[in-house]
């Protein structure tokens, strides 16, 4: 069986058809980037919106891998399965007042990488992933963001913002300079 290829010419009509859609994102991203870097007041009331859902659905899925994940260890399950209910339970307080949790955001952001580095560590030291050494990287860096995140939340969140920000500002203008022209209609 033969997977089907996309030219070039037709991802390129594709993006053409849909122009208007990226032309109206790209703008909605640029005004929010600017929000962002302009009134980071506003932006800190949408993060810690944003995160305690991406929390809730975090901790869900870890609890998921724990529950369905094969060839898991009965210790691993279950601190794979109270680490993701710890992290709904931390998303769902900053969902229930985030304009007063936002300190407390930051120490959630930080258990949630240092659990998500914990899991890192021990899933490349069982072995059962490939490569190895990835998970230990990425475990170390996890938690070492999380401990960042626990000294100095009021930094991390007003990182998140500045870079956040700049970010969506940048990637907004390139995707309006890098769009493809409407193809002119010969008369």
């Amino acid at each position: 069986m033969t997977t089907p290829t996309v030219s070039p010419v037709s991802s390129l009509r594709i993006l053409a058809l849909h122009r208007g859609q990226l032309v109206a994102v790209a703008i909605i991203g640029a005004v929010l980037g600017i929000i962002g870097l302009l009134l980071p007041g506003v932006s800190y009331l949408t993060i810690a919106i944003i995160f305690g859902i991406y929390l809730v659905a975090s901790g869900i899925f870890r609890i998921n891998s724990a529950l369905l994940a094969p060839d898991l260890g009965t210790g691993t399950r279950w601190l794979i399965g109270l680490l993701g209910v710890l992290v709904v339970v931390a998303g769902v307080i900053c969902l229930a007042n985030p304009f007063q949790s936002l300190v407390v955001l930051a120490y959630v952001i930080g258990l949630g990488w240092i659990a998500e580095g914990i899991t890192d560590i021990m899933s490349g030291i069982q072995g059962g992933v490939r490569p190895r050494w990835y998970y230990w990287v990425s475990g170390v860096v996890s938690i070492i963001a999380g401990i960042i995140s626990f000294v100095l939340p009021a930094v991390a969140i007003a990182t998140f913002v500045l870079i956040g920000s700049i970010l969506l500002l940048f990637v907004s203008i390139s995707t309006l300079l890098t769009l493809p022209r409407k193809e002119k209609v010969a008369r």
